[in-house]
């Protein structure tokens, strides 16, 4: 049986939520010197990456702001090469990205 679409939508949303509460009163300082927040922000950014495959077109067409094949192919880069991730990317789809596919998917959600 299929997954309901709206059960992606929802682990985007668990693991931005996640990613919000990993980093409740810190900064890159705080990012750079944490090896395990690292991974567990990577990890998030993977499975967001693995949900937003999941979207039909015609939800990502209501989303032209949302850069789906650069968040679709992400999780590929965190998983196969793992060994060329960058801090500064990883903050950037934080701080940057992240409200924005945030905004994106609660509005789906809504037309549902």
């Amino acid at each position: 049986m299929a997954r309901d679409i709206e059960l992606f939508l929802d682990d985007i949303l668990d693991m931005i939520a996640v990613i919000d509460r990993s980093l409740v009163g810190k900064g890159r300082v705080d990012f750079d010197n944490d090896y395990m927040l690292q991974l567990a922000i990577q990890r998030a950014i993977e499975i967001v990456s693995e949900a937003s495959r999941h979207i039909p077109s015609e939800l990502l067409e209501q989303a032209p702001e949302v850069p789906w094949p650069s968040i679709r192919g992400m999780g590929n880069i965190l998983r196969h090469q793992y060994h060329r991730i960058v801090n500064d990317v990883i903050w950037d789809v934080v701080i940057h990205d992240l409200p924005i596919l945030r905004f994106a998917i609660l509005s789906m959600k809504t037309r549902l």
